[in-house]
């Protein structure tokens, strides 16, 4: 499998079958500027315009939506689509239950022998029934810039629970976000002694026997 990272929140996976999987589109409101991505699948997270811009996608994509109703509910999602087996794990975007900012769904994906797990806009520790759900992820791709997710002391205490070979930083300030109220890479990077910076793509083939940081850039 290759992870390709686009910024903010989006990645698109490209299975060794062909399969391309575009996860939380962004539209032109982030800053970063909005690519145009040949997909089969198009997955959101919920339904906020920084996640949820299906229109990035090219082509006639399946769109896959954790959340339902106009995002007032979770959706059980549990389907394989072009060999990609998905499901959710329901959570919500803050502390309250999703009072604040509504719910969240967490989306663990399966193919080429490897599992990824996308946290999408997570705001909270995960509880036991959560962390099961989620369990065997290899990769996990998670929110460190705090303020409208977890910050990245909170990231820390997820990746300890879900205990992931391979983790990659998502959903914090860059050059092209600077007025945005969360924080820079920096601070979940701090003391960590495993981290790699493997570019705007990554080709997942041998996990790392220690887990580790993957740093991504969102551009080539």
């Amino acid at each position: 499998m290759k992870i390709t990272y686009l910024g903010h929140s989006c990645f698109l996976l490209e299975t060794r079958a062909g399969t391309r999987v575009l996860i939380d589109p962004y539209d032109d409101k982030v800053g970063y500027p909005v690519p145009r991505v040949a997909a089969d699948v198009v997955v959101l997270t919920h339904e906020h315009g920084d996640h949820a811009y299906v229109e990035m996608a090219t082509g006639s994509p399946k769109v896959v939506r954790g959340l339902k109703e106009g995002g007032q509910e979770h959706a059980r999602v549990a389907e394989t689509v072009k060999g990609v087996k998905m499901s959710t794990v329901h959570t919500y975007h803050d502390e309250n239950k999703g009072a604040q900012r509504g719910r969240n769904a967490m989306v663990l994906f399966e193919a080429d022998d490897v599992k990824v797990l996308h946290a999408g806009d997570l705001g909270h520790d995960l509880d036991d029934a959560a962390v099961k759900a989620a369990a065997g992820a290899d990769v996990l791709m998670i929110p460190v810039g705090g303020h409208y997710t977890i910050d990245a002391k909170m990231a820390d205490v997820v990746i300890g629970r879900l205990r992931p070979r391979a983790v990659i930083p998502m959903h914090f300030k860059t050059e092209v976000n600077a007025g945005w109220p969360i924080s820079t890479i920096d601070a979940f990077l701090a003391g960590k002694t495993h981290v790699k910076r493997v570019g705007h793509g990554v080709e997942v083939k041998d996990l790392p026997a220690q887990p580790e940081v993957w740093v991504m850039d969102w551009k080539g």
